[in-house]
């Protein structure tokens, strides 16, 4: 035991020969070409990676500085200039006080007219009680004087006097032998007739007349039972 530790103490201190030292240089030059190979690879790698990182964040500015435009853009279509909001205003109050006055315009000339012609209405109401005279008096003159030149001038005013009615809208409303309507008849009694049906006028009484599409005065009938 104390032999075999003697000799390998022996052969601890004998001298390391040329070849194994080259041996040893060899290794220690293939591992300093490993480790700066490995260096050389971490330090593209750290670079490439600063470069693809330093793309994002140029990618994401350039995108952030697009959307910044997109929004200024919009921004500044959506801004609306003050003159023209005002002019906008002015013009749309002065469209509607422009249909306001057009529509008071037209309701004022609309009221004229029936003013007009209620007190047109009014006035040849009037007149009816004069042309029932002249129908009166027509009636009776006598039949030999029919031919006289009294006669003869009284029915000429008369005819003058309806032609003028008949202008100004005035018309007779149909009686005798028509079905009796109450918006423009006025029954004031029941007579017997054998040559009119039952509810038709078989009597006229008093002149009924038109004006325009308005009654001036009822009809005074009576119709046959």
């Amino acid at each position: 035991m104390e032999s075999t530790e003697k000799q390998a103490h022996e052969k601890a201190k004998k001298p390391v020969s040329e070849k194994e030292k080259e041996v040893l240089e060899n290794i220690m030059d293939e591992l300093e070409k490993e480790a700066q190979e490995k260096e050389e690879t971490v330090a593209k790698t750290s670079e490439a990676e600063a470069a693809e990182a330093k793309a994002e964040a140029k990618g994401d500015e350039a995108e952030e500085a697009s959307e910044d435009k997109k929004k200024g853009l919009f921004n500044k279509k959506e801004k609306k200039d003050p003159l023209k909001e005002k002019v906008d205003e002015l013009n749309d109050r002065l469209m509607r006080q422009v249909a306001e006055f057009d529509n008071f315009r037209k309701r004022t000339d609309k009221e004229k007219a029936q003013m007009f012609e209620q007190g047109q209405g009014s006035v040849l109401e009037k007149l009816l009680p004069v042309i029932d005279n002249f129908e009166r008096g027509l009636l009776a003159v006598p039949e030999e004087e029919k031919d006289g030149a009294f006669a003869d001038g009284m029915n000429k005013i008369y005819k003058q006097l309806m032609k003028q009615m008949e202008d100004l809208g005035v018309t007779p409303i149909e009686a005798v032998g028509k079905e009796f309507d109450p918006n423009l008849h006025n029954a004031v009694m029941q007579v017997d007739s054998e040559e009119y049906e039952s509810g038709v006028v078989a009597q006229e009484l008093q002149k009924g007349y038109m004006f325009h599409d308005t009654v001036l005065r009822h009809s005074m009938v009576g119709v046959s039972k």
